[in-house]
C-alpha cells in the first residue's frame, strides 16, 4: 500500500470514528427536545392537511423517525416564510432546518448541509398553454418564489437558451411562496412557473389535468439539512442516524410514501451540491 492509500485509508477511519462517536449536544439531550423550524407551504415536503390542519410531509416524516432514533426526543415545530428559515438557524431558534432547503455554495458560508434528497426547478404550465417545449416560454413571464435559487436558475437558463439563439428574455415573476406562484399561473398573471421537481408529481395528484410539465430540469441538485457550522456534533449525530435510515430501508419507505422514491440517494452527502 503506497504512503498516499495508508493517508486515505486513514482519514477514512477518522471520519468513521468521528461520527460513530458523535453525541448529541449536552443541552438537547438536556432539553429532549429538538427545536425545528420548516416553512409548510412546500407539498409534500412540509404543509398543512387541509383535513386535519396537521403538519405533514416527507420532510416531518424524516425529522420525526431522526427525533425517535436520536433517543426519542421530542419535537418542537414552529412555522415562518421561507426567507426566514435560516435566520432562524443563525439565531438558535432552529436547531437545524429541514424544510425543502437547496444546498448552494451561497449558503454555506455560515453553514453546512447533510444532502438527503435529490431536485431540481422545472418549469410547468397550465394544462391548456400553447407551449409545447421549454423554448416556447421565451420572452413569456415565468413565476416562481423570489426566496428561492429558481429566479437565478431561470435567468441563466434564458441567458443559454433564449437571449443566445436571438429570442427575447424569459420575464421573470415573483411570488411569495409555491402556492401563491400557482394562483398566479391559474390566474393568468404568467405563462409559466417554475418549482422544485420533487413537488409536482404531489401537484399534479391534487388537482389531475390541471399542470403540465415541459421540457428537463433547469438543473441538478440537492436538498440538504441545514446546520450551523459550530454544531459539527449535531450535524454528526445526525448523519449517523440518517444512515442507518437508509440502510435498514426506513429512509426509502418515507420517500416512496410520499411518490419520490427516485429523488433518493445512497448516503447523505457533506456540502454535495455543485458550486
Amino acid at each position: 500500500m503506497t504512503r498516499l492509500s495508508h493517508l486515505l485509508a486513514f482519514a477514512a477511519l477518522a471520519a468513521v470514528s468521528s461520527v460513530q462517536a458523535a453525541e448529541l449536544p449536552a443541552e438537547i439531550k438536556q432539553a429532549g427536545a429538538l427545536k425545528l423550524t420548516v416553512n409548510a407551504t412546500y407539498a409534500p415536503m412540509e404543509y398543512r392537511d387541509p383535513a386535519s390542519n396537521e403538519l405533514v410531509g416527507l420532510d416531518i416524516d424524516l425529522a420525526n423517525d431522526l427525533a425517535k432514533r436520536l433517543g426519542g426526543l421530542k419535537i418542537i415545530w414552529s412555522e415562518t416564510p421561507f426567507a426566514e428559515l435560516i435566520p432562524s438557524l443563525q439565531t438558535k431558534r432552529a436547531d437545524f432546518i429541514i424544510s425543502g432547503i437547496s444546498d448552494r455554495a451561497s449558503r454555506r458560508e455560515s453553514a453546512d448541509f447533510v444532502d438527503y434528497i435529490t431536485t431540481g426547478p422545472q418549469f410547468f404550465v397550465m394544462a391548456e398553454s400553447e407551449a409545447k417545449a421549454a423554448i416556447d416560454l421565451c420572452g413569456k413571464k415565468v413565476g416562481t418564489t423570489r426566496s428561492t435559487s429558481f429566479p437565478v436558475e431561470i435567468e441563466k437558463w434564458s441567458k443559454q437558451n433564449c437571449e443566445a439563439g436571438g429570442k427575447p428574455a424569459i420575464q421573470y415573476v415573483p411570488g411569495e411562496n409555491s402556492i401563491d406562484v400557482r394562483n398566479q399561473l391559474k390566474q393568468g398573471r404568467i405563462d409559466a412557473a417554475v418549482q422544485g421537481s420533487e413537488t409536482l408529481p404531489y401537484a399534479q395528484t391534487q388537482e389531475p389535468g390541471k399542470y403540465r410539465v415541459i421540457g428537463e430540469q433547469l438543473s441538478t441538485g440537492y436538498q440538504g439539512i441545514m446546520f450551523r457550522k459550530d454544531d459539527a456534533a449535531l450535524r454528526e449525530v445526525v448523519t449517523e442516524k440518517l444512515t442507518a435510515m437508509i440502510a435498514d430501508g426506513s429512509y426509502k419507505a418515507i420517500l416512496d410514501k410520499w411518490g419520490l422514491g427516485a429523488n433518493a440517494v445512497t448516503q447523505p452527502m457533506l456540502n454535495a451540491a455543485p458550486q
